[in-house]
């Protein structure tokens, strides 16, 4: 396991997102409504750099021809073909069997963090 410092809490205020590079990976850190999620930045229908899709919500679940609008700031979306995924964790919006990968993040003395493989014991860098 690896812990990478990637920003301060506060140059990553709620909505915004920023895209780093670690160990050759491109991932998106995002502040969806004061939480903080990291997702791969490869959608795995076709390779585009997901992260540069738009946050959105979706339509809920709802009665025939109600349309019920929510989720809003927690729904990635591809920009090549629209594939959603769910910020939080990964999954597309439409099969449980297809997702971005997800990253754990951590927050120590206002420094995000991502994790990189299995969550052990931390041991926080100070150099970025």
């Amino acid at each position: 396991m690896a812990v990478y410092p990637v920003a301060d809490e506060k140059d990553l205020p709620v909505g915004s997102f920023r895209i780093v590079q670690i160990e050759g990976r491109s991932i998106g850190i995002y502040n969806v409504k004061g939480d903080y999620y990291a997702i791969h930045n490869h959608c795995p229908h076709q390779g585009a750099e997901l992260c540069k899709g738009p946050v959105c919500g979706t339509t809920l679940n709802s009665f025939v021809y109600e349309y019920t609008y929510g989720r809003d700031q927690e729904i990635l979306r591809c920009p090549w073909h629209g594939w959603e995924f769910d910020l939080k964790t990964g999954k597309s919006l439409f099969s449980d069997k297809v997702r971005a990968r997800t990253y754990l993040i951590e927050v120590n003395q206002g420094i995000i963090h991502i994790v990189i493989g299995k969550k052990e014991e931390i041991t926080y860098e100070t150099n970025r």
